[in-house]
C-alpha cells in the first residue's frame, strides 16, 4: 500500500527541489546560448530563436506519452528516466561542439526539452498533492524560487566560462579559427551537466520518495468525464500556460538579443536581471500565498503587472536608464536602458503565473491528474512557438522593441483565465 506524501512532506519537497533547480540551469542557458549559437552558425534573429523552439516543442511532441509512461512506471522511476534522457542530451552537445553545426545543436536542445518533460509532468502535480490544496501555489513559488535562482547563476557562469570576449567577434567578421575556439568552449561544461545528470539518478531511485496517491482527490462532479478535454479549467489552463510560457522566454530569452542589437557589451549575462525578477516575484508568492493574498488574485495581479510592463517595454526610451537607476542604481550593478529594463521587470510580472495556474487547474481531477498534467505541460510549446513569432516580427519591422507587441494578447488571454477561466466547469 501507498504511504501518502502527506505524511512528511520535508524530504520530497528537497528532493524535488534539486530537480527544480536542475530545470531552471539547464532552461535558462538559453538565453546564453542564442546569441553564441548566433555568432558560431552565423544566424539572423529569426533562425537565432528555433534554439526555443527546438527546446519548447519537445514539451508538446512527448507531453502525452510521457504522461502514459508515468502511468506505468510510477512517479520515481519517471523521473529518473527523464534525467538519463536529460544526460543523453547534454553528450549530444559534444558533436554539436565539435562541427559547430547548428541542426545538432537543436538535435541536442530538443533531447534535453524531451526529458525535462517527463520530470515536468511528474514533479509539478507531486507539489501540487504533497500538502493542502489552498497553498499549493506557494509550494511551486518555493519550487519556482529555486528554478529561477538558477536561472540567474546559469548565464552568469557560462558568461565567466565560456562567453567571455564574445563582444569581441561578430557575425560579420567571424573567422573559422574563431568560430572553432568559441564552440570548442561548450564541451566540458556539458560533460560535468551529464555527470550531475547521472548523479541525480540514483538519488532518485535510491531515496525515499513516496509515489502519490491521487484516487482520494478525485470530485464526485468528474466521475462521469470519460476524457481530459472535458474539463474546461484544464484545456482553458493549457492554453493560459501556453501564452505564458511563450511571454516567459520572450522576457528571458530575447533580452540578450536585445541587447547585443543596443551594443551593450555584457548582452549575453541580460538573462540573469529577468531572473532576478522572477526570483523577487515568487518570494512574493512564498510570503503571500495563501495568507495575504488567495492563488486566483496572485494570477490577476500578474497578468495586470505583465501588461504594464510591457507597454514600458514597447514605448519605453532606449537611451535613458532611469528606470534601472532608481531600481538598483545604488548597488553598483550595472544599469541598462529603460526599455531592457522594462523586458527585464516582465520576469517579476510572470513569476506567479505558472504556480497559481497548475492548482487551479489540476483541481477536482483525481485519477486523470496525469493526463491533466501533460496537456498543462503541452502548454510549455508556447515557449517554441511565440518567440518565433516575435523573432519573425523583429526581421520582418526591423524594430525588436515594437516586436515585444506580440505579448500583448498573451497577457490579455492570462487575464481572461484569473478572472473566469479557471472558474468554468462545463462547456456548456
Amino acid at each position: 500500500m501507498k504511504r501518502s506524501v502527506k505524511t512528511s512532506s520535508f524530504v520530497p519537497m528537497a528532493i524535488i527541489g534539486t530537480l527544480f533547480f536542475i530545470f531552471g540551469f539547464v532552461t535558462w542557458l538559453n538565453g546564453s546560448l542564442i546569441p553564441f549559437l548566433k555568432i558560431i552558425c552565423n544566424l539572423n534573429e529569426y533562425q537565432a530563436l528555433f534554439v526555443t523552439f527546438a527546446f519548447y516543442i519537445a514539451y508538446t511532441v512527448m507531453a502525452l506519452p510521457m504522461s502514459y509512461l508515468l502511468d506505468r512506471t510510477g512517479y520515481k522511476n519517471g523521473m529518473a528516466l527523464g534525467l538519463a534522457i536529460m544526460a543523453v542530451g547534454s553528450l549530444l552537445f559534444i558533436p554539436a561542439a565539435q562541427s559547430a553545426n547548428f541542426l545538432i545543436f537543436l538535435a541536442a536542445l530538443f533531447t534535453l526539452g524531451s526529458g525535462l518533460t517527463i520530470l515536468q509532468t511528474a514533479s509539478n502535480p507531486y507539489i501540487v498533492h504533497i500538502g493542502p490544496k489552498e497553498s499549493a501555489a506557494m509550494r511551486i513559488s518555493i519550487m519556482g524560487l529555486i528554478n529561477k535562482s538558477a536561472g540567474v547563476l546559469a548565464p552568469m557562469l557560462f558568461s565567466a566560462l565560456i562567453f567571455s570576449g564574445m563582444a569581441d567577434f561578430s557575425t560579420d567578421s567571424v573567422t573559422a579559427e574563431e568560430i572553432e575556439e568559441l564552440s570548442s568552449r561548450l564541451i566540458l561544461p556539458y560533460i560535468y551537466m551529464a555527470a550531475v545528470l547521472t548523479a541525480l539518478i540514483g538519488l532518485i531511485k535510491f531515496s525515499s520518495l513516496p509515489e502519490i496517491d491521487l484516487t482520494a482527490d478525485s470530485a464526485s462532479h468528474s466521475e462521469n468525464k470519460t476524457g481530459i478535454i472535458h474539463f474546461p479549467q484544464v484545456v482553458l489552463g493549457a492554453a493560459a500556460l501556453f501564452f505564458y510560457v511563450g511571454v516567459e522566454v520572450i522576457a528571458g530569452d530575447t533580452i540578450g538579443l536585445y541587447g547585443q542589437k543596443l551594443g551593450i557589451t555584457d548582452f549575453s549575462s541580460l538573462t540573469s536581471y529577468t531572473m532576478v525578477f522572477m526570483v523577487a516575484g515568487y518570494i512574493i508568492g512564498v510570503v503571500a500565498i495563501p495568507r495575504f493574498i488567495t492563488q486566483e488574485k496572485a494570477l490577476l495581479g500578474s497578468a495586470i503587472a505583465g501588461i504594464l510592463f510591457l507597454l514600458g517595454a514597447v514605448f519605453g526610451s532606449s537611451e535613458s536608464t532611469v528606470v534601472a537607476e532608481t531600481l538598483w542604481g545604488f548597488t553598483g550593478i550595472a544599469t541598462v536602458p529603460d526599455t531592457i529594463a522594462f523586458v527585464a521587470l516582465m520576469g517579476l510580472a510572470n513569476a506567479l503565473v505558472w504556480p497559481t495556474i497548475w492548482p487551479l487547474a489540476l483541481e477536482g481531477l483525481g485519477k486523470q491528474t496525469a493526463q491533466g498534467s501533460a496537456l498543462l505541460i503541452m502548454g510549455i510549446a508556447g515557449g517554441a512557438l511565440i518567440p518565433l513569432l516575435f523573432g519573425k516580427a523583429a526581421q520582418l519591422g526591423g524594430d525588436m522593441q515594437t516586436a515585444y507587441l506580440v505579448a500583448l494578447p498573451c497577457y490579455l488571454f492570462i487575464l481572461f483565465y484569473a478572472v473566469k477561466g479557471h472558474k468554468i466547469r462545463s462547456w456548456r
